[in-house]
């Protein structure tokens, strides 16, 4: 009995090279730049050689289809071997983007100690709102925490 994985490689060869997209895809980012990547992404090779690349909109692929010739030049740079003779661009379906790393995701707020929640009430003691006062206050307790933590407030 054959084993399927030949019959799969036999298959996938009929349409050309799935080693080529790859290539094309890690060297996409890189070639064309961090906001054309996120609006813009390679779908497919056709039989013919041409990329197929999807945009997030008819104005983003208008625009790349007039900056082929600079993309292509790129790509060329970039994977000499499985670069595409042309690029076609058309609004399609994007990847969803990775999630943020963990340095991105912002920290929640520090908690007050003890000692900077009595210095934010001395603050606000002379308001004679309450509202206002304690309005004053929370905001004294927050900003002497993020300071106290290495950053700002706003």
């Amino acid at each position: 009995m054959e084993r399927i994985g030949g019959e799969v490689k036999r298959e996938l060869s009929r349409h050309g090279s799935a080693g080529a997209m790859t290539e094309l895809v890690a060297a996409w980012p890189e070639a064309v730049g961090e906001t054309v990547a996120a609006n813009a992404w390679p779908a497919r090779l056709s039989r013919d050689g041409t990329l197929h690349v999807h945009a997030a909109s008819s104005t983003w692929a208008f625009e790349l289809q007039q900056l082929e010739s600079e993309i292509s030049a790129r790509l060329r740079e970039a994977v000499p071997q499985a670069a595409p003779p042309r690029i076609r661009f058309a609004p399609g379906v994007l990847p969803e983007l990775p999630a943020p790393a963990a340095e991105d995701v912002r920290k929640p707020p520090p908690e007050p100690t003890l000692e900077q929640a009595r210095e934010a009430r001395e603050l606000a003691a002379a308001i004679a709102s309450e509202d206002l006062r304690k309005s004053v206050e929370k905001a004294a307790r927050m900003s002497l925490a993020s300071a106290a933590d290495g950053r700002s407030a706003c």
